[in-house]
């Protein structure tokens, strides 16, 4: 097969130029020799971060789970190592007005049969108190252990929005990761799919050619530009019954819509807007 020159004739405007199957294989083996380099790097970060030193702490501190109180060492599950995800949480606050990133963190993670099979245990915190957690969780449907660790310090609780991982050497524990914002997003699979995609996610950091369509929403407050605009992160946090991403009163966080009975709300249950 020979390459033939590029028409700019065919070309649609604000996408990528038209090529043959030649000419993109080129482009494309060119980016490979990047994403490798990135993904060696990847191991590289990862090994640094299996050689962190470690926090012994007492994990013998009570967290709140469906059976009541119980050490934190139960969450282990018998293995020895244990990740886990630290739900925000409003108090008195109807479940469409939780938190919507964590949501996304905690959604992604409904199945943690591999983790399992590495002698790895999941579980979720957070800062909630337990009734009202165990309505939420059973509300969004979630099959993973979820604890409350309200009123619990150091490791086990501290400020929420972090994934954090924890090894047990017979009854010593200890506190070996931490991350949090877009260190989280390793458990988003979904954000490394659109990552492929020539919309990218739609977020108003995102790098696009100029005049690129981008795959975010409409935002509450921003006039719409055509059928999406690239402003915050939003159509993944929240949206109306129709899929319209919105801050307004009648949103709930996007996988809410999912659920039995869901239906628009006239608040979100808290303090009425974003964080």
């Amino acid at each position: 097969m020979t390459t033939t020159p590029r028409d700019p004739g065919n070309d649609l405007p604000g996408k990528p130029p038209v090529v043959d199957l030649v000419t993109w294989q080129a482009a494309r083996d060119e980016l490979l020799v990047r994403e490798k380099a990135h993904t060696h790097e990847g191991d590289a970060i990862a090994a640094a971060r299996r050689r962190l030193p470690m926090v012994e702490f007492d994990g013998s501190v009570e967290v709140v789970g469906p059976d009541g109180p119980v050490p934190f060492l139960d969450l282990f599950q018998g293995r020895d190592e244990l990740v886990v995800y630290k739900h925000m949480w409003y108090d008195d606050t109807p479940h469409q007005g939780q938190c919507e990133g964590c949501t996304t963190t905690a959604w992604h993670v409904k199945d943690a049969v591999y983790l399992n099979a590495r002698g790895v245990s999941y579980a979720v915190l957070t800062t909630g108190r337990w009734d009202e957690v165990a309505s939420f969780v059973g509300f969004m449907g979630y099959t993973q252990p979820w604890y409350s660790v309200r009123d619990v310090d150091g490791p086990v609780g501290g400020e929420m929005g972090h994934l954090t991982a924890f090894l047990r050497e017979g009854d010593r524990v200890f506190l070996t990761y931490s991350t949090t914002g877009r260190g989280n997003e390793p458990v988003n699979g979904s954000l490394s799919l659109l990552d492929m995609t020539p919309y990218g996610r739609g977020e108003a950091w995102e790098d696009h050619p100029g005049g690129r369509r981008t795959a975010g929403g409409t935002h509450e407050g921003h006039p719409a530009a055509g059928p999406a605009v690239d402003h915050e992160a939003c159509w993944y946090w929240r949206s109306d019954a129709d899929g319209v991403a919105t801050w307004g009163p009648t949103s709930r966080p996007v996988p809410q819509w999912t659920r039995p009975g869901a239906t628009p709300v006239e608040t979100l249950g808290r303090h009425g807007h974003h964080h």
